[in-house]
């Protein structure tokens, strides 16, 4: 399966609605992760975009995850 690498932007007050520009793919993990740091560092920290890899069968799938809505995680006390 491939790793996907994705562009999310998201336009300001609409966090839950997000675009997706597809830059690359790539099979192994190591090739993902270095051109996603690349690309990172050449955004040079641009509000609402981010860079992100998706590991899925397919780039529908990959999709799909990334605009999944996910809850904040609940801290416990003894994580705070």
């Amino acid at each position: 399966m491939p790793y996907y690498i994705y562009k999310m932007t998201a336009q300001e007050g609409m966090s839950l609605v997000k675009n997706l520009e597809l830059l690359g793919e790539s099979d192994s993990f190591k090739e993902a992760k270095n051109q996603a740091r690349e690309l990172r560092q050449k955004q040079d920290g641009a509000e609402g975009v981010m860079i992100k890899v998706m590991f899925a069968e397919n780039q529908l799938l990959a999709e799909e995850q990334l605009l999944e809505h996910r809850d904040k995680p609940i801290l416990m006390e003894h994580e705070k």
